[in-house]
């Protein structure tokens, strides 16, 4: 998902054949699924052996980690991005920075540290850590109150979602409580929807860690049907994307339309019923960069910013060929070196973590 994430942000020639290859489904999905359901294996895990405050006290530092990761990329967007993109020379630069220049920088960098100013490639990580601030306490009202009822209002979210609560939600903050940014600079994705793919990894995390999640099974089940979506929206994707008109919302991407949620548990179950020809993938470079997520995601940012500088005055171009060949080079080999680092430093804590279990 990692490497899927930054072939698709790095402005190169590559970005357009991988944005979204295998339907309406796109790696943004599977990067919170994925941590969602480690999260819930993990931390679960923890509250059987040391309490519910321990769990509470555990994920409050794992999300202030999270906070400075964020603290520092921010630092490093206002003080050197926003000083490149000033001299008007990189426009895609000055883009995703117009918020910024228009209420100036005391007023952005308050807002982005308070996590309301989200800017674009530097809001996947703020939905992250507003999902892992709620999350002991979903544990906790899930043990209290079983996950029947968590999952049914999780799922009433995503529904009230596509028909505007963002918007309604923004209205009010504005109105009432003097809320004075657009909403497009509040960070693409719709939290209200994106929510529900959070709460359903959390579920399957907590089942992982119970011994009770038979994939296999239900991905068997489902092998036809999980076809015959998967090759349905794979045709549409290539086919009639760009004609689906009044239909557009369906296929959202910001708000979790329905169709991307369908698409996903399509190819979900698929990789699951079929994850022995997905297994040689997981290489050994791949592996340490899924151990140092955290640290290889904010390097792949690094590298789309400076991507962005070398592209130049032109808002619509990328790279050239051999120019962006050279910087997907460089940018791939600098997060498998941050894997490589920092995987190690992690490698202990997690060994220690699976023997006290076992």
């Amino acid at each position: 998902m990692l490497v899927w994430i930054t072939l698709t942000h790095l402005p190169t020639k590559v970005s357009a054949y991988v944005y979204q290859p295998f339907g309406f489904v796109s790696a943004a999905e599977g990067f919170i699924f994925l941590s969602a359901l480690f999260t819930g294996l993990i931390y679960f895990r923890v509250a059987e052996k040391d309490g519910y405050a321990a769990m509470h006290r555990k994920l409050r530092m794992r999300t202030l980690k999270l906070y400075g990761y964020h603290f520092v990329l921010l630092a490093i967007t206002f003080l050197v991005v926003a000083k490149v993109a000033a001299t008007g020379s990189r426009p895609r630069l000055l883009n995703l920075l117009d918020f910024y220049f228009a209420a100036g920088p005391r007023r952005a960098v308050i807002d982005a540290a308070l996590l309301i100013y989200r800017p674009p490639l530097l809001d996947i990580l703020p939905m992250y850590i507003m999902f892992l601030l709620f999350t002991p306490f979903l544990l906790s009202a899930a043990e209290r109150f079983g996950w029947k009822l968590m999952l049914s209002g999780s799922f009433t979210l995503w529904l009230l979602a596509q028909f505007g609560l963002r918007q309604a939600v923004y209205s009010f903050s504005n109105r009432f409580l003097g809320l004075r940014i657009p909403v497009n600079e509040m960070g693409s994705f719709d939290l209200w929807a994106w929510q529900f793919v959070w709460v359903l990894g959390i579920w399957l995390g907590v089942r992982w860690a119970k011994g009770n999640l038979p994939l296999e099974s239900w991905a068997k089940r489902v092998t036809i049907p999980a076809a015959i979506v998967f090759v349905t929206f794979l045709v549409m994707r290539y086919t009639v994307a760009s004609k689906v008109g009044n239909f557009e919302p369906l296929f959202d991407k910001w708000h979790l339309g329905p169709i991307r949620a369908i698409n996903f548990a399509a190819v979900a179950a698929l990789l699951i019923r079929f994850q022995s020809v997905a297994k040689p993938l997981a290489i050994r470079p791949f592996v340490m960069m899924g151990q140092a997520s955290l640290q290889v995601f904010c390097v792949h940012l690094l590298f789309c910013f400076g991507g962005l500088a070398l592209v130049g005055k032109n808002t619509s171009e990328v790279l050239g060929i051999a120019p962006g060949v050279a910087w997907l080079a460089v940018s791939l080999s600098a997060l498998l070196l941050t894997g490589h680092l920092f995987s190690r430093k992690e490698k202990p804590k997690r060994k220690s973590l699976v023997l006290s279990k076992a």
